[in-house]
């Protein structure tokens, strides 16, 4: 999606034959957690996915509280010389990373939308200059290894 990973998240997916939710994602031995996160680098969500368990939820920055829907729409076949997962359609930008939520993206969507805004040049220049927020290539989505990536956003 863009963000950089550096706040705890998982995923939810039912396990068709435990018949029961398993979480996927960074365990915090630090943080008290109501359910057990099984390690992203070590656990595939692409093994719980299927025609009949075909959705899951995500979850990233408990602070700011994001949570997404997740669909397997099809399964396509394999190609030759393609390296997988593929990103190959979406809509719209990533919310900026620490923008507050889906609260605090509507706060920032109203600002940068109104140049008149006091806030509107001090916000720009934290999101880096611009933002479209209907903008969306799925060429750009890149898939990382969650080990790799933790490293990455913690290091």
């Amino acid at each position: 999606m863009g963000w950089l990973d550096y706040h705890l998240h998982h995923f939810e997916i039912p396990d068709p034959l435990k018949r029961k939710v398993v979480h996927i994602g960074i365990p915090d031995e630090d943080m008290e957690m109501s359910m057990e996160i099984l390690p992203g680098w070590e656990v595939k969500i692409a093994d719980y996915f299927s025609r009949e368990n075909n959705r899951a939820d995500y979850r990233y920055d408990y602070g700011d509280d994001w949570k997404h829907g997740v669909e397997l729409e099809e399964i396509q076949p394999r190609e030759k010389e393609v390296k997988y997962p593929v990103c190959i359609d979406g809509q719209r930008s990533c919310p900026p990373e620490d923008c507050g939520g889906p609260r605090g993206y509507e706060d920032f969507l109203k600002i940068i939308m109104d140049p008149q805004h006091e806030q509107y040049r001090e916000t720009l220049d934290w999101v880096g200059g611009e933002f479209d927020p209907e903008h969306f290539d799925a060429k750009g989505v890149y898939f990382y290894n969650p080990k790799e990536r933790l490293k990455m956003a913690f290091e």
